[in-house]
């Protein structure tokens, strides 16, 4: 079979496209093989076991991303606030100042919770356990550092979805702001 016209990064960067902007029930086939330029039987090549094999590669290059962004801003000498400014640029980043769905949100709903629920939720535990490092960093006692992390999440994923349902980024914009205050002071 011939190699994709495209790398494969790319393919799972359109799929994830198309995962955000109809979800996972609703990324048809067609959908799929539109964003990437494969044909049906090319996608099932590189993707055996079809569309959750797709979301299962744009998954873990959503994970690959939190590694080499994340990880790298966690072992820094960096001072907890510097580090809390660089999260804040790498979400800003990630979800192109809040143009972009949420994919963990996308893969809770649904049909698609059965299938990568447990996967979702060691994601947003490692997130928030990331957060949680800072905010320890900062002085706060390990309890504290939690719940801040916590509040951090809640306000970035509601930020998105608000954004998204009002169609303005502001609301993604205003809890990025407030995710270094949340975390340190």
């Amino acid at each position: 079979m011939p190699r994709p016209a495209v790398p494969r990064e790319e393919i799972v960067d359109r799929l994830g496209e198309v995962f955000r902007r109809h979800g996972y029930e609703g990324a048809s086939l067609k959908l799929l093989s539109g964003a990437t330029g494969l044909g049906r039987s090319s996608l099932y090549h590189y993707f055996p076991n079809g569309k959750e094999d797709m979301a299962e590669a744009v998954l873990d290059q959503a994970e690959a991303w939190g590694a080499n962004t994340l990880g790298p801003v966690l072992a820094s000498d960096a001072a907890p606030e510097e580090k809390a400014r660089r999260v804040v640029a790498a979400f800003d980043d990630f979800y192109s100042g809040g143009k972009r769905s949420c994919l963990l949100e996308l893969f809770a709903i649904g049909d698609a919770r059965d299938v990568f629920g447990d996967r979702v939720a060691q994601r947003l535990t490692t997130l928030t356990q990331i957060l949680a490092r800072i905010a320890e960093e900062a002085g706060h006692a390990a309890p504290d550092a939690a719940r801040r992390a916590e509040a951090a999440m809640v306000a970035i994923h509601g930020g998105l979805v608000v954004s998204r349902g009002l169609g303005d980024t502001a609301p993604f914009r205003r809890a990025l702001d407030t995710l270094p205050d949340t975390l340190i002071r």
